[in-house]
């Protein structure tokens, strides 16, 4: 009986109702190394290692441009985690009163929740191939996909479905980790490469910027992580007070994007690859140090996904409030775990972030928006009655969320369509909601 207690006092069970109080204790530094954790993996290094294949960028003009829009994202990503941090209610919960209860769960956890389905698919996916790749180098055995995606991918299930503790104490016991393998792979960039002294290679690289380029590619990184406003209360409303949770995030998310931009850029300027697990391992012949990026490129995995999970399943929770949020966890595990079997995902990917992003990036203006400018980074009391009005619904958002939709598909991929749409959505909301501010 006792036994069976203390697996229940382990799993969180807080859903929508507000955490405690007496449960809001954990410091900053425990936000900082969650964030930094689930920075470097194979999709972060994505946008950076762009900048030097594609835009043409030079090393240190790459990790510039992405640092820049990154950590913009990162500053509204951390604003829009003081709802949770002041009232211990989850994001997509907050975002009732700026959206509306139907516009929440209709519209914006929807999407939310098919977006952390989507990526938690892709990123074990993507992560199983390189470590399929990396123990085939290290063993010789060519293992099937599904021995390495399923156990994986239920691994971060089970973690989610036990909750904030669990994530809490596995990102931290991961950072060590992660952390080595991040600085081996820049220590065989640096030494091993076969054309030369690299780091001499980077230190003569001429410094001439592409402004275009770097514009386009700043703006690429800043919409790929402000998108994390319409989930990034969850995390926060344990924290010790609002300042631990905002300075959490954006010290932890900092951190970790300019570590995960140097690996990714280097990967690019020093071997034309994208993946900077697969190109390090192709440096040494070494079980060790190749033992250590199979290792870190697992726990890459994981850690990122578990945090798609715990964030994707409160989504779920708001949109189907009649569950428990161990049962909207375990639904949204049992569909990720499927999603996970099949490897041509990865093959659309281009098509369906683009679709993912018509309807993300103007929900993310708007309530960046509303929450800064209307609200002025406060919920009153009457903002906090509309999060139980069922049949409320905010038109003025919906209007600014479908107009941006329109618009974000209409433009050309050279004018960086989703950076267009959040600052022209972002501009002209205010400005119709002012005088007939909705919900008074």
């Amino acid at each position: 009986m006792k036994a069976a207690t203390s697996r229940k006092n382990m799993m969180e069970t807080f859903g929508l109702e507000a955490v405690p109080k007496e449960k809001q204790t954990t410091p900053w530094y425990r936000f900082a190394f969650i964030q930094i954790a689930i920075a470097a993996n194979a999709g972060n290094f994505l946008v950076p290692a762009l900048a030097v294949l594609e835009g043409g960028l030079s090393f240190f003009a790459a990790v510039i441009a992405t640092t820049i829009g990154a950590l913009i994202g990162f500053m509204f990503v951390s604003f829009l985690s003081l709802p949770g941090a002041r009232l211990g209610i989850p994001a997509q919960y907050a975002i009732r009163s700026i959206l509306g209860v139907e516009g929440t769960k209709y519209l914006s956890s929807p999407i939310r929740s098919l977006t952390s389905l989507y990526w938690f698919s892709v990123q074990t996916i993507g992560g199983t191939y390189v470590i399929q790749q990396l123990v085939l180098r290290l063993t010789g055995t060519d293992f099937p996909f599904f021995l390495f995606s399923i156990p994986l991918s239920l691994i971060m299930v089970v973690l989610a479905i036990i909750g904030f503790d669990a994530v809490k104490k596995t990102m931290t016991y991961f950072l060590p980790f992660l952390l080595l393998g991040e600085f081996t792979i820049l220590y065989l960039y640096f030494t091993t490469n076969a054309t030369g002294d690299s780091w001499l290679m980077l230190s003569k690289e001429p410094i001439e910027i592409s402004w275009p380029a770097f514009l386009f590619f700043s703006s690429l990184a800043f919409v790929q992580y402000v998108s994390g406003v319409s989930a990034s209360a969850d995390m926060t409303r344990y924290a010790k007070t609002p300042k631990h949770g905002f300075w959490g995030l954006f010290i932890g998310n900092g951190i970790g994007f300019i570590l995960t931009a140097v690996i990714g850029c280097s990967s690019a300027y020093l071997f034309q690859s994208l993946n900077p697990y697969v190109s390090s391992s192709q440096l040494t012949n070494s079980p060790v140090l190749i033992g250590i990026i199979t290792l870190t490129a697992v726990i890459s995995m994981i850690s990122i996904n578990v945090s798609n999970a715990y964030t994707g399943g409160y989504s779920l929770l708001n949109t189907f409030p009649k569950l428990t949020r161990i049962q909207s966890a375990s639904l949204f595990g049992i569909l990720g775990v499927a999603l996970s079997g099949f490897p041509a995902l990865v093959d659309e990917a281009e098509t369906y972030i683009s679709l993912l992003g018509g309807f993300i990036i103007p929900i993310s203006a708007v309530i960046v928006s509303d929450f800064l400018i209307i609200k002025k980074r406060q919920l009153d009391h009457q903002s906090l009655s509309l999060i139980v009005k069922t049949s409320r619904i905010n038109p003025w958002a919906m209007i600014m969320i479908f107009f941006g939709s329109i618009l974000y598909f209409s433009l050309p991929d050279g004018w960086s369509p989703g950076f267009v749409t959040f600052v022209l959505v972002a501009t002209i909301y205010p400005f119709l909601n002012w005088k007939q501010r909705w919900g008074r």
